[in-house]
């Protein structure tokens, strides 16, 4: 499934993954897979704002677009907002001194379409929580993209989010079943069904389909199975979804350059977000100085894996700096900085910076003294 182009979005949603409460993630099992796709990106679309504003608006066109929902038929898009206002949020969860708190709200307080755009709302207290940064687990909407089912997707929301301890620690059937939204269905209270239809379904397109692979452990009492739990850690082959929407990487040059050498559009990506620009682009240089190599890919892969030079050119230098400078900016500072270096430029140079980014060779000289007036000395 393509990735979203991220030249169409504004704001907030050029973030690419939003943070997600425990509350939230907790409590829409039962909603559809279109619905859960939904749920993220009006959060994602809301979170800069979420308590301070009370109305938060996306255009319909470009909701649509994100979840991966292409039909013009708007009648689809009531229903799944209608099926999040009637969907209950609950949380049971101890505040800061210590006490237990319990609260319930539905997951949106209205929704409405009108003249394009999406309008919508949260309660204060829905807001609250789901604005807490305190445990949240980042929920990558290119990834959740590549879902086809609801199950797999409300899964691997409530395993992701352990990835940093190694398992989710034990849960009784009931709190599971309840997670995939089926605890109201008499047919998954027997777990050979439950294992059949669910668990193992998902599973295998968390494992397909995601940055982390999970791996199912129940316990039982007697021959009777009372608990589940999975195993996970971070799955490497798809581990560059998770660092990389794939739209900034390809309007690198080093990204075109791995393209004519051969590299294929993954393997591109992966070897930029693992060895960063300046790296490859000093192999790229040792590599195309070698001439007559039969085999340049499987070439600059053993190069690769040689140690970075002390020194690197100082244009691999200053692409290094660039890019450490742009990730140290808020996505709405690197929103903002982008507008106003577009606003300076016109012609081939605008049309070179809206196809690379930062990385726009034709615009080097005048990005460095851009980010040099930004941070004085950056280059020094």
């Amino acid at each position: 499934m393509n990735d979203i182009p991220r030249d169409q979005l504004t704001g907030a949603l050029r973030r690419g993954a939003v943070k997600k409460h425990v509350a939230a993630i907790h409590v829409s099992g039962k909603l559809s897979l279109l619905q859960r796709r939904l749920s993220n990106v009006l959060l994602l679309n809301a979170y800069d704002t979420l308590v301070t504003q009370q109305v938060h608006r996306i255009d319909a066109r470009t909701l649509c677009l994100m979840i991966g929902y292409n039909s013009n038929d708007m009648d689809t898009l009531k229903a799944a907002l209608r099926g999040l206002a009637e969907t209950v949020a609950e949380w049971d969860m101890l505040d800061e001194e210590g006490r237990q708190e319990w609260g319930v709200s539905s997951l949106l307080s209205y929704a409405k379409l009108k003249g394009g755009v999406c309008e919508y709302g949260y309660s204060p207290a829905l807001a609250s929580k789901l604005n807490d940064p305190k445990v949240f687990a980042l929920i990558n909407l290119n990834i959740q993209r590549r879902f086809t089912s609801g199950h797999a997707l409300a899964l691997y929301e409530n395993c992701y989010r352990f990835v940093r301890t190694g398992s989710t620690g034990w849960w009784s059937l009931d709190i599971f079943r309840r997670l995939m939204g089926v605890n109201d269905s008499a047919y998954y209270e027997v777990f050979k069904h439950l294992n059949a239809k669910i668990i193992k379904p998902a599973v295998e397109e968390v494992n397909r389909s995601s940055n982390i692979v999970i791996e199912p452990e129940t316990r039982k009492m007697g021959r009777t199975v009372t608990d589940i739990r999975f195993l996970i850690r971070e799955n490497p082959q798809l581990a560059i979804l998770d660092l990389d929407d794939g739209e900034g990487t390809r309007r690198s040059p080093v990204y075109e350059r791995l393209r004519r050498l051969g590299a294929a559009d993954r393997l591109a990506r992966q070897w930029i977000a693992e060895h960063g620009e300046g790296h490859v682009d000093a192999k790229l240089d040792h590599v195309e100085g070698q001439g007559g190599i039969r085999n340049p890919v499987g070439y600059l892969t053993a190069a690769l894996r040689v140690p970075e030079p002390a020194v690197l050119s100082p244009r691999a230098q200053q692409l290094s700096r660039i890019q450490e400078l742009v990730s140290s900016r808020t996505p709405t500072q690197r929103d903002a900085d982008r507008r106003l270096f577009l606003s300076m430029l016109s012609g081939a140079a605008r049309d070179d910076f809206e196809r690379h980014g930062w990385m726009s060779a034709l615009n080097a000289e005048a990005v460095r003294l851009f980010w040099e007036e930004l941070h004085p000395g950056a280059f020094d």
